[in-house]
């Protein structure tokens, strides 16, 4: 696993020299806005997991895996009616709060998520920390590659062609189609993007 002192001024520097491609402007305003409607419940997890994950980041998070569906598993994707069975498999461990052979409901599947990754307990959310938990809940598969993961960069010109197609399986030539997360942080984060 690559550790933060390696490539924290990485995250720094490329987030000051982001530069958003426009021909996907529409695209990160739209993905943005999306998030911006899920809010309430994105502020509702931090609230229960103490308050110190912002809700940005579960929006984002959420975003990235599952397109904001509030019926999918934030971990990745996987219907809410029963465990995930995709990597991370068998989360939540606990059984639905409504009891077994019930839905999970998006705010017991985000705590999971949240805690299985010991994000409710760091204090710091620095761009830096931010950007790295971000590439670290997707995995840092993209590095060994040489290839800044589209997980972050995707519509930026730090990107352009590279993917994991499915877990396990990458694509040189597969090109990411979802908005990364250090322009949907800028867009939801800075005022002066008319978006917040």
């Amino acid at each position: 696993m690559a550790k933060l002192k390696e490539i924290s001024d990485r995250y720094q520097d490329l987030y000051n020299r982001m530069v958003f491609r426009p021909e996907r402007m529409k695209d990160a305003e739209a993905a943005a806005r999306l998030i911006l409607k899920g809010k309430t419940n994105y502020e509702r997890v931090s609230e229960k997991l103490g308050g110190k994950i912002p809700w940005y980041f579960i929006g984002i998070t959420h975003y990235m895996e599952c397109s904001c569906n509030f019926n999918r598993h934030i971990h990745n994707g996987d219907p809410l009616t029963r465990r995930t069975t995709r990597v991370p498999a068998g989360r939540p461990k606990a059984e639905p709060w409504n009891g077994s052979g019930k839905p999970y409901t998006f705010i017991e599947s985000a705590i999971d998520a949240m805690t299985m990754k010991g994000f409710h307990v760091q204090q710091s959310w620095n761009i830096n920390l931010t950007l790295y938990r971000l590439e670290k809940y997707n995995g840092f598969g993209y590095i060994r590659r040489g290839i800044y993961t589209p997980y972050l960069w995707s519509g930026t010109t730090h990107y352009t062609k590279g993917k994991f197609v499915r877990d396990g399986v990458f694509d040189r030539e597969a090109i990411s189609q979802q908005i990364g997360s250090a322009v949907l942080i800028r867009l939801l984060t800075d005022k002066t993007m008319n978006v917040v």
